[in-house]
């Protein structure tokens, strides 16, 4: 058999440029573009508000103050009132702006999460698989969260920024033109290296997002893992994993850093060099042309309106490519295909009752590997019971995933009443067709809220019904709480024993037509393993009921075995029947199972 673990990791969109990046994701998020028109206007409104100061100023030297006809009162005091009106509109714009854009990016962002989270359902298991628990986690956590900060402040940052360059820059024109051409001078190295470190920031910062997720998987599964981590002494080992993690990632970060330094500090130089050379260069014109004080000193705040953006754009520039990088974990988990396709309104219900299976030469192989399941074509009557057996490795398992379509064969069909599950409506086969699988899990929650994924608006009384007619009210009772007893994260406050007991509960009430239990082996007291197999037998009246067995007394009790062996079907029949056919791979896995259990 091959390892299952064996296939295609999720696409990081690594290789997504960031305009594409930006495009992919205003298409998953269409909320973020909802008014973008009346913000941006807003923006405009905020940034022409801010160089009303600036002219006021000149205006009140030159004209107020120094004017050819000596100071005007008035006039200071218009210009006065013209800056105050100017501060308050710009304020009132940039409220509006900021809270339009923090709703918009919010609500946007909220539709991604959703999105991101219900497609890693719908994800292939291998990738499920091999994607680490919590890598896969950040990607709709802080992966999200990143974004989210760079949209509400470095955005709404970048568009006042830009807008404020702009008019900064107009204006520096018309006051005087070598004074705007020495700004801009002394920037152009920072300008023209900007693709450069966009373009390293991307790269590292993309490493950056991933190392948070190997740090996340590092740190939740020795947490999940506590007891064998402890019952095994392996805490200094643990430890190295996770300290390995946090340098791996502090390294990373530290490398990404150092790019926004550099961009920081060329920043830092050019804006010293514009503020040198402009009351350089202003003096001089100020002695061969008509520059006033005035328009010097205006210019003072024109060249503070263009150089505060731009430095504060090298900050931008770096939390943009983190929020791009980001952006793009999370879109390739909507971006990688769903392996299971739901027919949708057009699929197939299926009929209330037992249900017949029929495996059409079902061939099934992990990506890469070989066939794990080879040419599988039988047919189980409904209503039936039914035990799959065989070595570890033979292909059970796999089995029963094609069943409950969990996965889709390679080649074949699988056929329930005829109707292959591909064209089944996906809501119709998950109210026919339950699996228990050999790990019941448990969420952190009571055992009435665990039993009710099998029926989400059971009553209480519906859950000791179903409790009574499966045998399991003593034990029930016999609970701390009863139904309101927590079992912590896991089930790990209850026993092995006690959490199969819940997911046969649950699948009891969830009342299949089609049954597959992956049995547990887990080693359980004899009274409680009495308990599961008179609960175990009750659950398979009445339905169509197929077995993992791992234990052959399971196989002793089905009205039908069927023995897998390297992929293939090798047997089927009733027990008894298999049993007499000696050198048989079912007489030797029975004699095996009756020689371990007699020892």
């Amino acid at each position: 058999m091959s390892d299952p673990t064996a296939g295609t990791t999720m696409d990081t969109g690594e290789n997504i440029q960031p305009l594409e990046t930006i495009r992919l994701g205003m298409r998953y998020s269409p909320e973020i573009r909802e008014g973008l028109g009346l913000t941006l206007l807003l923006a405009v409104i905020a940034s022409c508000g801010q160089v009303v100061v600036p002219i006021a100023v000149q205006q009140t030297l030159d004209r107020g103050l120094n004017g050819p006809d000596g100071p005007r009162l008035g006039f200071v005091l218009w210009m006065g009132l013209a800056a105050f009106v100017a501060i308050v509109v710009t304020s009132v714009a940039s409220y509006a702006m900021t809270s339009r854009l923090f709703t918009a990016s919010e609500r946007g962002l909220a539709t991604l999460r959703t999105r991101a989270f219900r497609h890693v359902h719908d994800l292939p298991l291998l990738t499920q698989n091999t994607e680490r628990r919590g890598a896969l986690v950040s990607r709709v956590t802080t992966d999200v969260d990143q974004v989210s900060q760079f949209l509400v402040f470095g955005g709404l940052i970048f568009v006042v920024s830009v807008g404020q360059i702009l008019v900064a820059t107009v204006l520096m024109l018309v006051y005087s033109w070598e004074l705007a051409a020495v700004v801009w001078l002394c920037f152009a190295p920072l300008f023209l290296s900007i693709r450069y470190f966009q373009k390293k920031l991307s790269q590292a910062y993309t490493v950056v997002r991933h190392q948070v997720g190997v740090l996340l998987g590092a740190i939740s599964e020795p947490v999940v893992g506590a007891a064998v981590v402890r019952s095994y002494g392996v805490q200094e080992r643990t430890q190295e994993r996770i300290d390995t993690a946090i340098d791996d990632w502090q390294a990373a970060y530290t490398h990404a850093q150092t790019y926004t330094v550099v961009s920081f500090s060329l920043g830092g130089i050019s804006a010293g060099l514009a503020n040198a050379g402009v009351i350089v260069i202003g003096i001089l014109l100020g002695f061969t042309s008509d520059m006033t004080p005035g328009k010097v000193l205006a210019f003072a705040f024109l060249v503070s309106l263009f150089v505060g953006p731009v430095q504060m754009g090298t900050q931008i520039l770096t939390d943009a490519q983190n929020a791009i990088s980001s952006w793009r974990r999370t879109l390739g988990i909507l971006e990688t295909p769903a392996d299971l396709v739901d027919p949708g309104p057009g699929g197939v219900e299926l009929p209330s009752g037992p249900i017949d299976v029929t495996f059409d030469h079902v061939t099934f192989a992990y990506p890469a590997g070989p066939p794990v399941l080879i040419d599988v074509d039988l047919h189980i009557d409904a209503g039936t019971r039914v035990a799959i057996v065989g070595e570890t490795g033979s292909g059970k398992s796999t089995f029963a995933k094609l069943l409950t379509r969990l996965m889709d064969p390679t080649e074949g069909a699988v056929l329930l009443d005829g109707v292959d599950v591909r064209t089944i409506d996906a809501a119709s086969l998950r109210r026919s067709v339950v699996l228990v699988p050999q790990e019941g899990f448990l969420f952190d929650d009571t055992i009435a809220a665990n039993v009710r994924y099998g029926k989400l608006d059971a009553t209480d009384e519906e859950i000791h019904t179903s409790a009574q007619e499966l045998g399991l009210s003593e034990w029930l009772e016999g609970l701390p709480r009863g139904l309101r007893t927590r079992v912590g994260q896991r089930g790990e406050s209850l026993s092995a024993g006690e959490r199969q007991l819940v997911a046969l509960l649950r699948a009891h009430l969830a009342d299949p037509d089609l049954l597959v239990l992956d049995e547990a082996t887990s080693a359980v007291d004899p009274r409680l393993e009495m308990q599961i197999g008179l609960a175990m037998e009750r659950l398979m009246q009445s339905r169509t009921s197929v077995t993992i067995a791992h234990r052959l007394s399971t196989a002793e009790k089905a009205d039908e075995v069927i023995v897998v062996d390297r992929g293939r079907v090798v047997q089927r029949g009733p027990h008894a029947e298999l049993l007499t056919h000696g050198g048989s791979v079912y007489a030797g896995l029975h004699a095996s199972w009756v020689s371990q259990r007699g020892s």
